[in-house]
């Protein structure tokens, strides 16, 4: 009974005349909350939608520095930037071929040729054109008449070939059908002109064609055309 009254006496606590304080736990959200009041605010994390802006603007400014760097310091002159029109046939050739002479003689460069098949020639159409003075005085247009029998010609130079059977001596213009003026063709402009044949009854000796003149790709006429060959039998 000693031993025991004794053993406890060691290990319990000593009376005090204070009373015991006990101590709240601190949360995880209390410490937050004083945490982020002893911080320094900080500026949120770049993402990744900003770093590739980053990057394309970097990356685009060195385009633009580097397009700069070899862009030519003078743009080429206006005289040097178009090409001329190629010469397949010259005037000279054209009048072998065709029978016409000034001034009604219309077309003064084929520029593309597939003998019986099609050709692409062009007319310079200028204010000394002999039709200009009449047509008209105040606002010189060149008459519709006279697109229809240059391409007509352009028509003579894809028919009067071997391949053909063509002569100059028996070629006719024979028909129009469903020609239509789209603009107006005045001084300065270049008609380019394509005719192709369509059809040919070379037993009869009618050849039929497709036509369009052109200034700057824009059809300023149009329409189909009956050539007499005058092979046929009679």
């Amino acid at each position: 009974m000693s031993t025991a009254a004794s053993s406890s006496t060691l290990f319990s606590p000593a009376p005090s005349s204070q009373p015991p304080i006990f101590h709240k736990p601190t949360t995880a959200l209390s410490l937050s909350r004083v945490s982020l009041g002893l911080r320094l605010p900080r500026s949120p994390p770049l993402s990744t939608t900003h770093l590739k802006t980053r990057r394309n603007s970097s990356r685009f400014t060195t385009c633009c520095s580097t397009d700069a760097a070899k862009a030519p310091n003078k743009e080429t002159p206006i005289e040097l930037r178009y090409e001329a029109f190629p010469t397949v046939m010259d005037i000279n050739q054209i009048r072998e071929i065709l029978p016409h002479r000034f001034p009604f003689l219309l077309v003064d460069r084929v520029i593309e040729y597939n003998p019986g098949v099609s050709a692409v020639a062009i007319k310079n159409v200028t204010i000394n054109d002999n039709f200009f003075p009449g047509h008209f005085p105040e606002r010189p247009i060149m008459p519709g008449v006279l697109m229809v029998e240059a391409m007509a010609q352009v028509g003579g130079l894809v028919m009067l070939q071997p391949e053909v059977g063509g002569s100059r001596d028996t070629f006719f213009f024979a028909g129009i059908d469903k020609v239509r003026f789209r603009k107006p063709v005045i001084a300065g402009d270049t008609l380019v002109m394509r005719m192709t044949l369509v059809k040919l009854q070379k037993r009869f000796g009618i050849a039929k064609m497709e036509g369009k003149a052109y200034v700057g790709g824009e059809v300023v006429c149009e329409g189909e055309f009956l050539m007499a060959t005058g092979t046929g039998s009679d």
